[in-house]
């Protein structure tokens, strides 16, 4: 079975570990440990019934919610079979152009969004490395863009950035808007912080039409099962979408699990008041290991870089304590010297700790 390069692959964890895959604690995906909620799996029943008919094609009513959680009017939403489905549409659209600056280390599936329609991409690195232990700033990141390459360009960039955690600034951002023909900001991590500490670019959408915005449902509400992301950008560019792709891509569970996410106030104050002790508890118990170094980050996961190497580490875990982390071959500017792992409870964090002790006092 082939090395995955997405996170939350259980059977090949399972096969490696020799265990079900159910007996896998996962932290490979950055998936919110809080849900699915309850609000979902009520919908979700309440719902059943509707699987005797197709979805409504126009998703009325979910666009309807998106629009009150994000005042705006529904016309300027389009739900999608996760962001990775609008991910394709959007890598369309950057095809087109003469060349797409991709912000570096990037999420895998923007490499197939681009490939797939033979974009020409142009790495663009935000990553400064240092060695383990320096005492400079280890978690520098500024796009490197020169304003030459801007004009009939796209640039791809998400916030807060994967897998490093970080988040750029609105004001960091701006200036691309001003520039590049077509800018797409993956939003998929940003409802991980409460609403005023969010750097998003959705209040920027109908100033520009330039702008596409990214965002998915399924982490922090915990149901990747489902497969549901919404993307933000000018109504005349999501109808176009609309004709490119296939009818009904969002099932109709989905759609009522999305509406009724989406009103769940309580679900999203419980996230928000879970993640900030549930990661500096994470960061500080892997702080304390000898060889490894955590990364500050403002999302629901952690980059830590390591003196022995991340595949052997991952291996070990596996087989030892049936815990998966996400190592970090598949972006090519951390190899095997950095992993990524999720922020979960308390209990499951300091299970992942006392994992890597063990490996590691070995």
């Amino acid at each position: 079975m082939n090395r995955p390069i997405h996170g939350g692959n259980l059977a090949w964890a399972a096969a490696l570990a020799g265990c079900p895959p159910d007996s896998i604690s996962d932290f490979s995906a950055s998936i919110n440990p809080l849900g699915p909620p309850q609000s979902a799996i009520a919908a979700i029943q309440a719902h059943l019934q509707a699987l005797r008919a197709y979805p409504d094609p126009d998703y009325h009513q979910l666009r309807e919610a998106l629009g009150q959680f994000h005042h705006l009017s529904p016309e300027w939403f389009l739900p999608g079979n996760g962001a990775a489905e609008l991910l394709t549409w959007a890598g369309w659209e950057l095809a087109s152009l003469g060349a797409t600056y991709l912000v570096t280390p990037a999420f895998g599936d923007y490499w197939r969004s681009l490939r797939a329609v033979n974009a020409q991409v142009i790495e663009c690195s935000c990553w400064q490395q240092h060695r383990l232990g320096d005492e400079e700033d280890n978690h520098l990141f500024i796009p490197r863009i020169s304003s030459h390459a801007w004009g009939e360009s796209g640039l791809l960039i998400n916030n807060p950035h994967n897998p490093t955690g970080q988040m750029f600034s609105r004001a960091s951002l701006q200036p691309y808007l001003e520039e590049f023909a077509l800018v797409v900001i993956d939003e998929a991590f940003m409802d991980f912080l409460p609403t005023e500490e969010q750097q998003s670019a959705i209040a920027w959408v109908q100033d520009y039409p330039n702008l596409v915005i990214l965002r998915s449902l399924t982490k922090f509400y915990s149901v990747p099962g489902l497969r549901l992301g919404y993307a933000i950008a000018h109504p005349d560019r999501l109808r176009r979408w609309q004709k490119w792709r296939d009818p009904w891509p969002v099932n109709v569970l989905a759609a009522a699990a999305g509406v009724a996410m989406l009103a769940d106030g309580e679900f999203q104050q419980q996230t928000w008041n879970w993640l900030p002790a549930a990661r500096q508890q994470l960061f500080t118990g892997l702080g304390e290991l000898p060889g490894l170094q955590p990364y500050p980050s403002r999302a629901n996961f952690l980059l830590v870089g390591s003196e022995p190497p991340s595949s052997e580490i991952q291996a070990k875990l596996l087989k030892q304590s049936q815990i998966l982390i996400r190592d970090c071959l598949s972006f090519p500017e951390l190899g095997d010297r950095y992993f990524r792992v999720a922020v979960r409870s308390a209990a499951e964090n300091q299970r992942l700790i006392s994992g890597l002790a063990a490996v590691l006092r070995e």
